[in-house]
């Protein structure tokens, strides 16, 4: 049940989203519109409502809510909410975290503080054998990653950060096939929630590290870790989905031993196979993903795998940063983001989602908050 002190946080959070109709929040864009390069420039303010408004809604969702008044933190909204809702308000000129940011944070502060007595987020009973350790696992990755979005815009690494580095590394797996990694949590939902989610979080951990501002990665605590860290990903990579190696070409960008320059010359030229001729990419194919419901999966261009493909060529380099391929995929990006809601439509990879169903936008929350980053990377 709420605390008092969470319905008021709530209340906070709801007040700057008043006005936004929830139910909108996973609407379809319909066909992707063909991007041009003359298209208008996309709307920010729009964007910022799109995110603030699911962030209030998780907040309010029974689910979420977990031990000593506190939130279950999410790869698909939280995690990405946490890299790109800074960045939009630093461009805002927004001088202060919004409501649903504060109770986020809050929420993940409480739990970094109080680790060794906070209850996991799912317990072996009911939901599995082995749940409590993966989710501990998770959470440790997710809450570093959260907190270092804050930490970077501000350009400084809190010792609350620290302490989040502080209980990931102390998760991850010493021994064993996936030694460098962490257990995930797997529930069979692929891309956040299955087998193929240890690499793909562990990549982004290893972006996390490198984007940590005060040299946080050049930590001699650490280097071992980080060592193990990017053996990992260099030795699991040939057998990984399309979205996983992505994720690697991005963790490369600081740790260019992950991969070799015909790995990554081989994965750009994939992708660049793969784009459509409207601009996007298809999230479909970066899989593989099979749908438990064996409904047809949606093979158009999506906000979520146009953005994620767009963000990391723009960071890879100079040399993909400048492609044309990625000017095609800003484009569709600006033309695409949803009028109504603000936001960008991606789909389940698992089951044909109602998407105005609780977990039916959930590939759009991580749609629209990494296409935030795409866009602001260009600038």
């Amino acid at each position: 049940m709420k605390t008092a002190r969470l319905l008021s946080c709530l209340a906070l959070a709801c007040a700057g989203v008043a006005a936004l109709d929830l139910t909108l929040a996973g609407s379809s864009v319909g066909p992707a519109r063909a991007a041009t390069a003359a298209a208008p420039d996309w709307d920010r303010q729009g964007a910022a409502r799109y995110l603030d408004g699911r962030e209030v809604w998780w907040q309010s969702w029974d689910r979420p809510h977990k031990d000593r008044d506190t939130l279950c933190v999410s790869c698909h909204t939280q995690a990405p909410y946490g890299m790109a809702r800074p960045m939009l308000r630093q461009d805002l000129g927004e001088p202060d975290p919004t409501g649903a940011e504060q109770v986020m944070l809050a929420s993940v502060e409480k739990r970094v503080r109080q680790w060794r007595l906070m209850q996991p987020f799912y317990s072996d009973i009911p939901s599995g054998p082995g749940k409590e350790v993966e989710s501990q696992n998770a959470e440790s990755v997710l809450n570093a990653f959260i907190l270092t979005g804050y930490d970077a815009r501000s350009g400084h690494l809190r010792d609350i950060t620290r302490t989040a580095f502080d209980n990931a590394w102390a998760l991850q797996s010493a021994s064993g096939p996936d030694a460098g990694a962490w257990v995930w949590q797997n529930f069979g939902l692929a891309p956040w929630e299955s087998k193929e989610s240890q690499y793909h979080w562990a990549a982004l951990m290893a972006v996390a590290v490198a984007k940590a501002p005060d040299h946080y990665r050049d930590d001699p605590k650490i280097a071992a870790n980080l060592a193990a860290l990017t053996g990992y990903l260099r030795s699991h990579y040939e057998t990984q989905p399309l979205l996983n190696k992505v994720a690697a070409l991005w963790a490369s960008t600081w740790f260019p031993d992950v991969l070799d320059s015909a790995q990554r010359a081989n994965l750009v030229s994939r992708l660049d196979s793969l784009q459509r001729a409207d601009g996007g990419w298809s999230l479909t194919d970066l899989g593989p993903w099979t749908r438990v419901d064996q409904s047809a999966p949606h093979t158009e261009s999506d906000g979520y795998a146009t953005a994620v493909t767009v963000l990391v060529l723009e960071e890879t380099g100079a040399e993909t940063r400048a492609s044309p391929q990625v000017a095609r995929g800003l484009a569709w990006l600006t033309a695409n983001q949803d009028k109504t809601t603000g936001g960008w439509t991606s789909w389940s990879v698992n089951k044909d989602r109602d998407p105005k169903s609780d977990a039916g936008p959930f590939m759009s929350d991580a749609a629209t908050s990494y296409a935030v980053l795409a866009l602001e990377a260009r600038r």
